[in-house]
């Protein structure tokens, strides 16, 4: 059995802070533990994932599998409390999390689709931009309120910006969220 932990050194500008997690139960001879290679393992050989994000409060967020739970330290008592159960992300939400600042480095098609979100919707209201620039943190706004989330590929950076793994200079572009979101995003980016 293998955990893993990845930390983030936002702690000086009081950005979320994290700790993601994984848990593998390939037994990993010593060259292999050495190689970091061991943590791309097909998903279906976790048996846990998780991150815990240090903020105002410390959150710990664990999947087993079936469903996610959300963990909330007690400070007085020292130990973590459940506080949400069996989260699932909203199929759609009006909220979008991109690096603006990149914005004319997107491709066009992506440009389109940011200029739409940004137009008053139905209800007369444009979608709400939110950036946190914390990867666990998107993730975790996503889990509770759903949206979309962006960090993708751009002029500067064919490959995207985020490290696949961190300490890793691999780079992905990514797009998560909401299904309805992100299946909106990808009519936008098929055109």
């Amino acid at each position: 059995m293998v955990l893993y932990f990845h930390t983030s050194i936002n702690i000086y500008i009081h950005v979320f802070t994290c700790s993601p997690s994984h848990l593998s139960w390939k037994k990993l001879d010593q060259a292999e533990e050495k190689c970091i290679i061991s943590v791309c393992q097909p998903g279906s050989n976790l048996l846990a994932a998780g991150y815990c994000l240090y903020s105002s409060s410390v959150v710990f967020t664990l999947s087993l599998g079936r469903g996610v739970c959300v963990f909330t330290l007690d400070p007085t008592y020292g130990e973590f409390v459940l506080t949400r159960e069996n989260i699932k992300i909203p199929s759609s939400a009006r909220i979008y999390s991109f690096n603006e600042g990149n914005y004319d480095l997107f491709d066009e098609k992506l440009k389109k689709y940011l200029d739409d979100l940004r137009k008053p919707g139905p209800n007369g209201k444009p979608y709400s931009g939110r950036y946190i620039g914390c990867l666990f943190g998107e993730i975790h706004r996503m889990l509770l309120v759903g949206g979309i989330y962006g960090n993708p590929d751009n002029k500067n950076s064919k490959n995207g910006n985020l490290r696949l793994l961190y300490n890793i200079h691999q780079r992905t572009p990514i797009f998560i969220g909401s299904a309805n979101e992100v299946d909106k995003l990808e009519k936008y980016l098929s055109r």
